[in-house]
């Protein structure tokens, strides 16, 4: 459980699967890989795909909040990929925290998200 990417598009793209519950370590080794991709490329755009997805430890909210803080400026696109109410309603929620462009999408349109965030 936990998070695992593939880097799209010679690491312009980052395509994460999240389930389970997120824990503080999920989020280190996540942070560094977004880091370096946004020192390489200035602008990263993200599809987020929540798989039996059960939200986050404390202490890795706070680890989102800071990654989100820091790459504020830095995301061009996220499409949040779910299957859940409260997935949808998280991504709504998401939108005035960030510049990048946001859209959530029903698992069944997942080459529709993958579309939008390599547009």
């Amino acid at each position: 459980m936990g998070m695992q990417w593939k880097e799209e598009n010679d690491g312009k793209i980052l395509e994460v699967q999240a389930s389970g519950k997120l824990a503080h370590g999920d989020y280190e080794r996540f942070a560094a890989e977004v880091d370096r991709l946004v020192k390489e490329h200035g602008m990263v755009s993200v599809l987020f795909d929540m798989v039996d997805f059960h939200g986050w430890t404390p202490r890795a909210l706070w680890d989102d909040i800071r990654l989100d803080i820091r790459h504020f400026g830095e995301m061009e696109r996220m499409a949040m990929v779910g299957d859940k109410k409260w997935e949808k309603r998280m991504s709504l929620l998401f939108r005035p925290f960030t510049p990048a462009r946001v859209r959530y999408y029903d698992r069944s349109k997942m080459d529709e998200a993958r579309d939008w965030v390599r547009s």
